[in-house]
């Protein structure tokens, strides 16, 4: 009996050990750091859908930094702490903090972007973290002024009213941008291009319709329906190394829990970390469950 058991116990063991190399090799979930809060936007439950939503389509771990302050200037633990990021592969900034503008904070909040971590930055994050007036198009990139937007790639300082954007890729072979499919959003803040750095590669550009009223010399008013369209999805080379996505997109639910948003910038995650097939598909191990 002893005999006859052996094999099959042997078969077994010789399993095992294939299953717990395998399972060694098997590439490690992302680390991923999500920040959130501060003014304007509804961070309580944006934070939980993108957490949910890049997760469910890649192999991702999403922690978060999270205020519920909607102030301009919110009280986050980044702040003061240039080693915030470590052991994260990427950051998405999609905090609202317009009101902070001190060089040596917004230098730490750059730091390990300096030292290479990749970035991801969505809609408020553009509006944050500005020297200066945002209005005054870069020129020197290494004045304190340019330091947010040159790690962008471009410089934005405002937005319109609320209303559907038409969405384009401009670039269809780029890994983050192939195969996906043009959509127009709800009502939506579509913000301005002050200017594009040469460091940017746009990948979609958006055209919003809006009602602009004139007042004549005779005080009636007239209103005309004015065609808007900036870039609005682009990949940034910041300091010749380190990969950033970025989109405008994103200022209300619905648009953050839509299918085009999640899949957009779960792929900009997976580009910015590396891990992005040409295709477009993420690479062997980084798909939905270690896929």
């Amino acid at each position: 009996m002893k005999l006859r058991l052996l094999p099959a116990f042997a078969v077994l063991t010789l399993a095992f050990a294939f299953a717990s190399a395998d399972a060694a090799d098997a590439p490690k979930p992302l680390k991923v750091l999500l920040i959130t809060g501060g003014c304007c936007h509804d961070y309580a439950k944006q934070k939980d859908i993108l957490k949910e939503g890049i997760e469910k389509r890649a192999n991702v771990v999403v922690d978060q930094i999270h205020t519920d302050d909607k102030s301009t200037k919110p009280p986050l633990p980044i702040y003061g702490n240039p080693d915030y990021a470590k052991g994260y592969d990427v950051i998405i900034h999609d905090e609202c903090a317009a009101g902070i503008s001190d060089q040596s904070v917004v230098e730490g909040v750059l730091a390990p972007h300096r030292a290479g971590i990749p970035g991801v930055n969505l809609h408020c994050a553009m509006h944050c973290y500005r020297i200066g007036n945002a209005n005054d198009p870069v020129t020197d990139l290494d004045a304190p002024h340019a330091f947010w937007f040159q790690y962008l790639g471009l410089q934005s300082s405002g937005h319109g009213p609320q209303e559907p954007i038409a969405v384009s890729f401009l670039d269809k072979e780029h890994p983050i941008s192939k195969g996906l499919a043009d959509w127009t959003t709800i009502k939506e803040e579509h913000y301005n291009n002050i200017k594009i750095l040469d460091t940017a590669h746009p990948l979609a550009h958006g055209l919003q319709k809006v009602k602009v009223k004139t007042k004549q010399a005779d005080g009636t008013e007239t209103v005309e329906e004015k065609s808007v369209d900036w870039v609005d999805i682009w990949t940034n080379l910041y300091q010749g190394k380190t990969r950033v996505f970025s989109t405008t997109l994103g200022h209300n639910n619905e648009t953050v829990a839509s299918d085009e948003y999640l899949n957009l910038v779960t792929r900009g995650v997976l580009w910015a970390a590396g891990h992005l097939n040409d295709d477009g598909t993420p690479a062997t191990g980084y798909g939905p469950g270690g896929k």
